[in-house]
Order: C-alpha cells, then structure tokens, then sequence
C-alpha cells in the first residue's frame, strides 16, 4: 500500500514489456474496477482515496492488470463482461438482464458493428444495473465498461467508424 504503481511494476513486477511508453492502461484493482489510461499510471499510488479520486477507479482486490499497447482493450473489456455474465446468478433483474444486454453490446462494439449511439445507451445501462443489485455482481460488471467509455470512447468510436468504412468499400468493390 502507497506504493506508486511505477515502483509496483518496475521493481516487483518486471516492468511494463516495450517500457512505460507502451502501457495502454491498467486496471489497479482486479477485473471489477475501472481501467485507467496508461500515462496516468505512472506516478499513481496504490491507495483506496486516491484511486478513487484522482483516477475514478479502485483498488477492489488489489490484482492489477497491466495492458500494453498490443493489447486490445474493447476486446479485454468485452471478455470481462462475458465472464460477469456466465457469473451472474440471475436473482436479480438488473444484473441478470443487464449483464447480458451489456455483453452483446460489447460484442457488437468488438465487432464494429455497433452504432456510436451505442456507447451513450451502453453507458446508461450500466448506471441502471450499478448499485442496484442484490450482490457486488452487478457494479463489478458496470465498472469495468464505464471505465473503458470513460477512458477510451475515442477508440470506440474510431473502430465503430473503421469498420463502417470497410463495409462501405467492401459493398462499393461488388
């Protein structure tokens, strides 16, 4: 505790692969918390208020989750919400409507396929399920995707956009 996740990673951990300039982000508090953006991790330090604070995440169980710029983070996210998914018990109506229609979403979004809107609606279901449910299940499925909007719309977007202009082109070669 209160160490910076720099020391965490480079003394304890081995490093980030290819240095800090390709961390693409790091989930500091195990799959159930909010990824943060890679250069905002540096100087971070492992405690509860300041991850809360300063990042808009957690520490959750502690289980940090180092990605680096290969990695494809609506994808990453996606399996998480595929894993909370199967998880759920379906006792509860948020979290067992909510986690799924988050999943194909996500699906969706991986795939290209989703509409920008998409995002908004996405972010939306997940305030719905978030605190809403009878276990941690639901917000532990929420978090992670809040956190991907949050920090990566951009690249949400760009690939929503990509694959719109692949189908055009593939659609105008027939």
């Amino acid at each position: 505790m209160s160490i910076s996740f720099e020391e965490l990673i480079d003394k304890h951990c081995g490093g980030v692969r290819g240095g800090w300039d390709n961390l693409l982000a790091v989930i500091p508090g195990g799959s159930s918390v909010p990824c943060v953006r890679g250069e905002k991790m540096k100087d971070a330090i492992m405690d509860f208020d300041y991850l809360r604070g300063e990042l808009g995440s957690g520490l959750g169980t502690a289980a940090v989750i180092v990605m680096d710029k290969q990695t494809d983070i609506v994808k990453a996210i996606w399996r998480l919400s595929k894993f909370y998914k199967h998880e759920s018990c379906g006792q509860c109506t948020p979290c067992r409507e909510g986690t799924g229609w988050m999943m194909r979403v996500m699906d969706r979004l991986v795939k290209g396929e989703a509409e920008i809107e998409e995002i908004d609606m996405l972010w939306d279901v997940t305030k719905q399920v978030e605190g809403h449910t009878i276990c941690a299940l639901g917000d532990a499925a929420a978090w992670p995707i809040q956190g991907l909007i949050r920090n990566f719309r951009e690249e949400i977007e760009d690939r929503i956009k990509s694959q719109k202009l692949g189908r055009r082109g593939a659609i105008a070669a027939k």
